[in-house]
């Protein structure tokens, strides 16, 4: 990654829209041996609270953002996360989430918009990340990365690999050359690729096309710290092609010996994401959060 590179604020790379087609609003380490209780955990500042989904959420401001944390009635031990990396209140049912609520895992997001994983966004999540775990929470968890939530997640993996127990990826952008670039099978985003071009900072189109530390080049990182994938992808998703982004990360990664789940819905596009029942991803979350939290 180069150094110094001018990157547009959050703000401003956050102004842009979101593809139609892509998601919409519808709806080993050193913690603590036992469950802290919440009110202990969770109190900022400023914040105000309200209810996602029947649990308490702390909605409070990080480093300029917005951002929540939703907390469960009763935290397993070593008080696990999901952090749905953008678009939370997509497809939620689908994705196991309310599930790992119920059995003791926090949830959390922070708001930093349509912003394509981009160095200036990594940064933002470097400060939630910090005050979740300040507060006591697991010093590693889930890292939910839907539609290009995929590049928000791997490339945040890929630079704090000791912070993350799995990557949940469903339909996950893994090459912005593939989405929004559209330079392979799909059909890509004109808009969404200039503005993608500007959030990183490059000078032009060339420059992005030269990029090497998307998802699919940034891997080795991950295996290397043994950090299992779990993939959830339909098979004739025109929108982010299996082809060019999970498959080439499901090759890759096994070639590095690393653990990789692929779920594939054969009839399935882009929607709906997760799974009709999201009991086998909740019980791999599960299994993984178990092997390194508790």
């Amino acid at each position: 990654m180069k150094k110094n590179r001018n990157l547009m604020p959050i703000a401003a790379c956050a102004a842009a829209g979101i593809l139609q087609g892509m998601p919409v609003n519808a709806q080993n380490v050193e913690t603590t041996a036992h469950a802290v209780p919440p009110a202990s955990i969770l109190s900022w500042p400023g914040e105000s609270v309200d209810t996602w989904r029947g649990y308490k959420r702390h909605l409070i401001t990080i480093d300029g953002l917005k951002a929540w944390v939703v907390e469960p009635k009763k935290a397993l031990p070593g008080n696990p996360w999901t952090w749905c990396m953008e678009f939370p209140d997509a497809f939620t049912d689908r994705t196991g989430v309310p599930q790992l609520l119920e059995k003791g895992f926090f949830h959390l997001h922070i708001k930093v918009g349509n912003t394509f994983g981009s160095p200036a966004a990594l940064k933002h999540f470097d400060a939630l990340y910090d005050a979740i775990t300040t507060k006591g929470l697991a010093q590693k968890g889930t890292l939910i990365g839907i539609s290009r939530g995929g590049l928000y997640a791997y490339n945040w993996a890929s630079q704090n690999p000791d912070k993350v127990v799995c990557i949940y990826g469903d339909a996950p952008v893994c090459d912005f050359k593939s989405w929004p670039g559209g330079k392979g099978e799909g059909r890509g985003s004109e808009g969404d690729w200039k503005s993608l071009i500007q959030c990183y900072g490059f000078k032009d189109e060339n420059e992005a096309l030269a990029w090497s530390n998307n998802p699919i080049d940034s891997l080795e990182p991950l295996a290397k710290a043994k950090i299992p994938l779990i993939h959830v992808v339909g098979d004739v998703d025109d929108v982010v092609p299996v082809v060019e982004n999970t498959a080439v990360i499901e090759q890759r990664y096994k070639a590095l010996n690393g653990e990789i789940t692929v779920f594939h819905k054969q009839t399935v596009g882009h929607h709906p994401h997760g799974l009709d029942d999201p009991k086998v991803l909740v019980d791999l979350i599960l299994r993984y959060t178990d092997a390194v939290v508790r």
